[in-house]
């Protein structure tokens, strides 16, 4: 099979779309000792520096290059459901994102714990906070989509919280450390190729 070769500089990841078409069944939420806490209007810094948190060892960087006025108009949408998850000490521990701008579908934008708390079956709490909140009044579709540059536990996860695999794309695009955008040592699951912008 041909190999489709990538530049150094550049990062190439598979992208899998997924879907639930029907509402789950109504199910406890498992217990944990954190909280959701909505964010209406959150300022940008706050907003990134929580992206940037829950984000770094993925390379989420998209939202971290976003002109001010377009992220603005994302994140000030009514239409866009930003969560904050904080622990006992009330620490922001992870992000929840449900953007309903086009109903029926609704889609979970962003997804994740800080490091630290992943791994100890609170991602299943949140999946739980996500659905109660997503399968609402004129929803039709709760969509989500993962890549390769995620754990490697994102794929599987999703599909036993019931999405459905429906399609895959291959996304590339300039590695943000090598722009400075991410620390170097971000996401060392995925090696390092190409040279710094002032080298």
């Amino acid at each position: 099979m041909p190999l489709t070769p990538v530049d150094p500089d550049m990062v190439a990841a598979i992208v899998t779309h997924l879907e639930m078409r029907e509402r789950p069944r109504p199910a406890p939420i498992p217990p944990a000792p954190l909280r959701l806490v909505r964010w209406k209007q959150p300022s940008l810094d706050t907003y990134r520096t929580l992206f940037r948190r829950v984000g770094t060892p993925w390379l989420w960087f998209s939202r971290l290059v976003m002109p001010d006025s377009d992220l603005a108009a994302i994140v000030h949408d009514p239409a866009v459901e930003i969560y904050a998850v904080t622990d006992p000490r009330g620490g922001e521990v992870g992000l929840l994102e449900l953007d309903f701008r086009f109903l029926p579908d609704c889609e979970l934008s962003f997804f994740g714990l800080v490091p630290h708390l992943t791994g100890q079956g609170f991602g299943r709490w949140l999946m739980a906070q996500a659905k109660s909140l997503a399968w609402r009044k004129g929803v039709g579709r709760f969509r989500v989509h993962t890549c390769t540059l995620d754990s490697p536990a994102a794929l599987g996860f999703y599909i036993s919280s019931g999405f459905v695999p429906i399609a895959r794309e291959v996304e590339s695009f300039a590695d943000p450390r090598l722009a400075g955008i991410l620390p170097r040592d971000a996401a060392p699951h995925v090696p390092l190729l190409g040279q710094p912008a002032d080298a």
